[in-house]
């Protein structure tokens, strides 16, 4: 099988970065590091339970390709490409809304209980969670306030994603995102008000009104899309994902390379205390849901839905706020690293139906 060699040809490169970086010579190890992630994720591609890694070997890849080479990705000719960031968040929330429907927004009628547990624990654990991180962490208040963004941010399509291979409440899943993107220009600037206003500087219209033209208009638009067109422009449904996994690839990548310097100071505690962030999200969801009595199927949904959040809203709040170098790390670390912990949970829960 073609894919195999891929892998192995991966592998092979993985080997000759290692014989530049030991002695020392990191510089010499850029091309086969990039290349080790994209004939890796393009040999994922050949096995029904890696290709789910695809995307987020790519966006390795990527990450890599900024962190070496970070003067391509930041501007060209003047034009800095963290200007491309909004107008490509409003593509994937349309996207989003696209994908959605007005009787999303019923489960709140249907499934009261889980979707209080749910939104509750959604804008209570990740949150003060994420402020606990940032208060323990000796990093600039810009870089740690990145660390409460992410948490105060609503869940995103992937937890749906997730919440369906994990055999979990689909519907639910559905729902919680739904009303948890209709709340995030109340609760989001509210909360980081109150949590990160020790850190930065936090406008609270401002950020009201960021959210209400990246997320709120956006999904909006997509939603009305959907009921007039809903069947009749399939292109549209086959490339939105296409175009919103580019996209969040872009934003994380640009990311990178405007906070390169600050990534190789604090990288690696960066990226402990992000997944400490998300491990606890999905752990308290899942255990404080099973506690307020959500049977195991419910209790999955919301652990997913507390762990998984909308990265891209917030790499957006940060280009907003002029801090995407500092503020918009931890986000940009976020995306990626949800997708494997998610992909693993969701995989290890599919082997297991749900006891009711």
């Amino acid at each position: 099988m073609i894919f195999k060699y891929f892998i192995g040809a991966g592998l092979l490169c993985l080997l000759l970065a290692l014989i530049f970086i030991i002695p020392g010579n990191i510089e010499s190890a850029a091309i086969p590091l990039i290349s080790f992630f994209v004939l890796l994720g393009i040999g994922f591609r050949g096995f029904e339970k890696l290709k789910g890694f695809t995307y987020t070997t790519m966006i390795f890849a990527g990450v890599t390709a900024a962190m070496y080479y970070p003067e391509y990705f930041v501007e060209y000719k003047g034009y800095a490409y963290s200007n491309l960031i909004t107008p490509l968040i409003q593509i994937i929330m349309f996207g989003m809304g696209t994908s959605m429907a007005f009787k999303d927004f019923a489960g709140v009628i249907k499934m009261p209980k889980g979707v209080f547990i749910g939104l509750l624990s959604q804008f209570t654990i990740m949150p003060i969670t994420g402020f606990i991180l940032a208060s323990l962490s000796s990093f600039p208040p810009e870089i740690a306030a990145g660390l409460i963004l992410i948490g105060c941010s609503p869940s995103g399509l992937a937890s749906n994603v997730m919440s369906y291979l994990a055999k979990a409440n689909l519907a639910l899943s559905i729902t919680i995102t739904a009303i948890s993107t209709l709340l995030a220009p109340f609760l989001t600037p509210l909360l980081m008000k109150l949590l990160a206003g020790q850190f930065v500087e936090i406008n609270v219209l401002d950020m009201m009104w960021s959210i209400i033209k990246m997320v709120i208009i956006p999904i909006g638009a997509g939603l009305i899309f959907n009921k007039l067109f809903s069947g009749k422009a399939k292109w549209l449904d086959d490339a939105m994902p296409v175009v919103s996994m580019a996209g969040i690839g872009i934003i994380i990548v640009v990311i990178t390379a405007a906070g390169r310097d600050s990534l190789l100071d604090i990288g690696g505690l960066l990226i402990i205390l992000v997944f400490v962030h998300n491990v606890m999200g999905y752990n308290l969801g899942f255990w404080i849901s099973k506690g307020l009595g959500l049977n195991e199927r419910d209790a999955r949904t919301v652990a997913l839905e507390v762990g998984m959040q909308n990265g891209g809203l917030a790499s957006g709040l940060a280009k907003e706020m002029g801090k995407l170098a500092t503020i918009g790390l931890a986000p940009a670390v976020f995306g990626p690293l949800m997708n494997i912990t998610g992909s693993v949970l969701a995989s290890y829960w599919h082997r297991k139906p749900p006891k009711e």
